[in-house]
């Protein structure tokens, strides 16, 4: 790694491995070396994370735990410890942050990090990547992957490119010969439905995809995501970090009685949280430029999810696009049992610099906007369109 190198930014993503399990074994080392997975003992009750001695026999994460135990007979099961997991991941981003302030955390095991001023401090600039692995392995006892890019997409490809305790450099010059030979399954932001459908068009790995030729099909099954996700192909992303634990927040979340795989009764979900949030913030006179999600699986893998946007938002509508946007991009296939919209960096309304476009012309009141009036005037917002209850045709 030469000094070109540090021409462009130097975005870490650093993700723990098997962090639940590696967790358990913390608390009790007579584990540690045995096939492990966190999950519970019911007939209905799924793995949700299995170690690498457990990956070994083809156990994996939600898989019914009845599967696993027949994969692997001498499987050691534990119940979880969910308090301690959030107290463990605390001290992993405490431990990312003596290095940066510049730290967004991805999930309660990942984050991104901008490193592009520190690294200049090492001789050898991989050295803090593995001065990061070796302590997080003796201080936290965690093992962790750690992917080092221009930018957070190509860097969270990296990260996923060696595990356990791998360290992997990817450059935007490096694409076409690392990136491209994956299978499509593999692209972050992919789903497997997507994954799926792509496959049937004969696209079957990420090169393929960044040269398909009829966009027009193709914007079809990926929307308006579509440049987005042809430019990633090409290594091209943003190298933004948001750190929301230094961010003035807002935020609404809901938790389901029980689990949630239908498209168009989540975005209902998202829909009511984004439109009491931003009720919220009209009734606090605030606004904020940073717009986040957070989504639970079934397996308690907890996702987090933002974009910084060029403007202040408080209003619903614009809220819940966003919101949707983020969730396009980022859903995944498994069922879904808690859900979260927050907004980030709040400023009152009146401190907020907005600058109007001169083609923007003036619009009465709407459904929304009386709807918004009627929800200040609750103490719980709760006053919504019909229309929101109502799935798509």
């Amino acid at each position: 790694m030469n000094g070109d190198f540090y021409m462009a930014r130097v975005i870490f993503h650093i993700d723990l491995n098997s962090f639940f399990a590696s967790a358990e074994e913390v608390l009790d080392p007579s584990i540690a070396g045995k096939p492990v997975v966190v999950s519970g003992m019911s007939r209905r009750s799924v793995v949700a994370t299995a170690n690498y001695e457990a990956r070994a026999y083809g156990v994996k994460s939600a898989m019914p735990i009845q599967e696993a135990l027949s994969l692997c007979p001498d499987l050691v099961v534990v119940k979880g410890h969910y308090n301690y997991y959030d107290e463990l991941s605390d001290k992993f981003i405490q431990l990312i942050q003596s290095y940066t302030p510049y730290v967004e955390v991805a999930s309660i095991d990942e984050c991104y990090a901008d490193m592009t001023e520190v690294i200049k401090l090492y001789e050898r600039p991989l050295d803090l990547a593995w001065q990061i692995q070796r302590r997080l392995k003796e201080e936290l006892h965690l093992k962790c992957s750690i992917g080092v890019a221009p930018n957070k997409f190509l860097a969270k490809m990296a990260s996923d490119m060696r595990k356990p305790m791998g360290i992997t450099v990817l450059r935007k010059a490096e694409v076409r010969k690392k990136l491209w030979p994956l299978p499509i399954g593999e692209m972050y932001g992919i789903g497997k439905k997507t994954a799926k459908a792509l496959q049937t068009m004969g696209i079957t790995t990420i090169g393929e995809l960044a040269e398909y030729q009829d966009r027009i099909l193709l914007s079809k099954l990926l929307g308006k995501n579509t440049n987005a996700i042809i430019e990633r192909c090409y290594g091209i992303a943003s190298d933004e970090i948001t750190m929301h634990t230094q961010m003035k927040s807002m935020s609404q979340s809901t938790t389901f009685q029980d689990d949630i795989t239908d498209y168009d009764e989540i975005r209902g979900y998202f829909k009511r949280l984004s439109y009491q949030l931003a009720a919220r913030l009209k009734q606090n006179g605030i606004m904020g430029n940073v717009v986040s999600i957070s989504v639970r699986y079934f397996t308690f893998e907890t996702i987090v999810r933002s974009k910084k946007l060029t403007y202040p938002l408080q209003d619903a509508e614009t809220l819940f696009e966003q919101v949707m946007m983020l969730y396009d991009e980022n859903q995944d296939d498994q069922a879904v049992r808690h859900v979260g919209v927050g907004v980030s960096n709040l400023n009152p309304v009146a401190a907020q610099k907005i600058q109007l476009s001169l083609f923007e012309q003036f619009k009465a009141n709407t459904t929304d906007d009386v709807i918004d009036d009627l929800n200040r005037q609750l103490s719980v917002p709760s006053l919504i369109r019909a229309s929101s209850l109502l799935k798509k045709e």
